[in-house]
C-alpha cells in the first residue's frame, strides 16, 4: 500500500525523536524511517526536506512555538509542532496539507492542541516573518550562541552571520568528472569555472553514469587538497583516512592508477566500501588495509611514502550546510579534544615519509584551532619540515564547503 502523507509527518516527528536522543545522524534517519514505512522517492525527499528544515530552523521555530502557546510542552508534542511550523513558516507547504497532515500524525490527546497553535500560525504569519528582523543574529539563523560569538570574533559579525544563513541553505550537488572512465557523453549540469571538471547539478545524481563510474558527487572544495598533494606516476602514496575513498580516487586519478597507493582507515568496516569505489571509478586495486593513526605506524610504513594524505576527523564546521545537526552536537571541548587528535595522527604519519617527502594534511573545517594554529605548532616542534604552501575555502568567501588543506615537506 503506498504510504499516505500523514505517514511522512509521522516519520519525521519519529525520526526528530530519536534524534534528540543523540545516537543517530540526520541522514541515517531519513533512510531508516523512510525504509520503515515503504516511503516512495516523493515522500522520502519530502521526509528529508521536512527534517533537514526543522534541524536548520531548530531554535527559530522554538521561538515561534513560545509565541503561539505558553507553557511547557512534552517533547513529542513540541516536535510536532516544529515539523508543522516548519511546513508553514519556512518550506511553504500549502496551508492545508501541512495543517492537516501534521495533525493527522500526532497523538489523539495533542490534536486539538496542534491544531490550534498551527491555524494560529497562519493566521499570525506576516506578523511572525516581520517580528524576526528584531531577533539576535544566533536566534534568527538558528545556531549556538557560543559558535556564533567565535565565528563573529574570528571572521566579523557581517561574514559570521552570512556563514550562518549559508548553512541553512540546502547543499548544491555537484559532480566530478572521472578521468579514468574516458567518458564521451555528456555530463548534465553547469560547469563550475573555478573548478575545472566540476558540474553543479539540479536535483538527484544520474544514476546511468554514477554506476559507470564516470563521475563522483564531491564538492569543489575537495579539489584542494589532491592538487597541493601533486600526486605523479610511479610515487608510493599513502591516504591515510581514505574511507569512502573521493580524495583517493582523484589520487588515482592524477597517478593513472592506484597501484601505488595505499589506503587506510580507522574503521575495517568501511573499507569495503572504499573497494568498491576505487573499483567501480576505474582505478584498479589500492594496498588497502585498517589502521588507526593515533597509533603509531607499523615498521614496515617507515620511510615508504613519498607523499601522505592526511584528511583528518575534524569538527566539520565547513560543511554544517550538508550536516544539518552539527551546530547542535558540536561543543568548544569537542574541537580541543579534536584538535589533539590531529596532533596526534599527524605525528605517527611523519616518519612514514621518505626524506624530502609531502605530507599534505586536510580538514573541511574552518577553525584555526584545527588548521593554521596546528600547522603552526607543529612546525615549531619539527624544524626538518617546512610549509610549502596552503589553501582554503570559507563559504562566505568562495562559494564553497569550508575546507583547509596545507602541504608539509620533510626537509631532513
Amino acid at each position: 500500500m503506498p504510504a499516505k502523507n500523514f505517514h511522512v509527518r509521522q516519520a519525521a516527528v519519529s525520526a526528530l525523536h530519536a534524534w534528540a536522543k543523540g545516537h543517530d545522524y540526520a541522514e541515517t534517519l531519513v533512510e531508516r524511517h523512510a525504509q520503515r514505512r515503504l516511503l516512495g522517492a516523493a515522500d522520502r525527499g519530502l521526509l528529508q526536506a521536512i527534517l533537514f528544515g526543522v534541524l536548520r530552523h531548530r531554535r527559530l521555530l522554538d521561538h515561534w512555538i513560545g509565541e503561539l502557546r505558553k507553557g511547557q510542552l512534552d517533547p513529542e508534542t513540541r516536535d510536532l509542532l516544529r515539523v508543522g511550523l516548519c511546513q508553514i513558516l519556512v518550506l511553504g507547504i500549502p496551508d492545508h496539507a501541512a495543517v492537516n497532515e501534521t495533525v493527522e500524525s500526532g497523538k489523539a490527546n495533542v490534536r486539538g492542541l496542534a491544531n490550534a497553535v498551527l491555524r494560529r500560525a497562519i493566521g499570525s504569519r506576516k506578523r511572525l516573518v516581520e517580528e524576526t528582523a528584531e531577533l539576535p543574529p544566533a536566534v534568527l539563523h538558528s545556531h549556538p550562541d557560543w559558535l556564533f560569538n567565535r565565528w563573529k570574533k574570528q571572521f566579523g559579525k557581517n561574514e559570521a552571520i552570512a556563514l550562518m544563513e549559508w548553512n541553512n541553505r540546502p547543499a548544491e550537488t555537484f559532480l566530478r568528472i572521472n578521468p579514468l572512465a574516458h567518458w564521451s557523453g555528456e555530463i548534465p549540469g553547469e560547469a563550475v569555472p573555478e573548478a575545472p571538471g566540476f558540474f553543479r547539478i539540479q536535483g538527484a545524481p544520474p544514476s546511468g553514469l554514477l554506476a559507470a563510474g564516470a563521475v563522483y558527487v564531491q564538492d569543489p572544495a575537495t579539489r584542494h587538497a589532491v592538487d597541493l598533494l601533486a600526486p605523479r606516476a610511479g610515487e608510493r602514496i599513502l591516504d591515510a583516512c581514505a574511507a569512502p575513498g573521493g580524495k583517493a580516487f582523484l589520487i588515482a586519478a592524477a597517478m593513472g592508477a592506484a597501484e601505488t597507493l595505499a589506503c587506510t582507515d580507522s574503521n575495517e568496516k568501511r573499507l569495503p566500501r572504499l573497494r568498491e569505489n576505487l573499483q567501480r571509478l576505474h582505478a584498479g586495486a589500492s594496498s588497502v588495509e585498517a589502521h588507526d593513526w593515533t597509533m603509531p605506524a607499523p615498521a614496515k610504513w617507515h620511510g615508504a611514502f613519498d607523499a601522505i594524505l592526511l584528511d583528518v576527523p575534524c569538527s566539520n564546521t565547513g560543511v554544517i550546510r550538508r550536516r544539518v545537526d552539527v551546530r547542535w552536537r558540536l561543543q568548544l571541548q569537542d574541537i580541543e579534544r579534536i584538535a589533539l587528535t590531529q596532533r596526534c595522527i599527524l605525528e605517527n604519519a611523519l616518519p612514514c615519509l621518505k626524506p624530502g617527502g609531502r605530507i599534505v594534511y586536510s580538514t573541511c573545517s574552518i577553525e584555526p584551532m584545527e588548521n593554521e594554529e596546528l600547522i603552526d605548532a607543529f612546525l615549531r616542534d619539527h624544524p626538518g619540515c617546512a610549509l610549502e604552501g596552503s589553501r582554503s575555502s570559507l563559504p562566505f568567501r568562495d562559494g564553497a564547503d569550508g575546507a583547509f588543506a596545507a602541504r608539509i615537506v620533510k626537509t631532513a
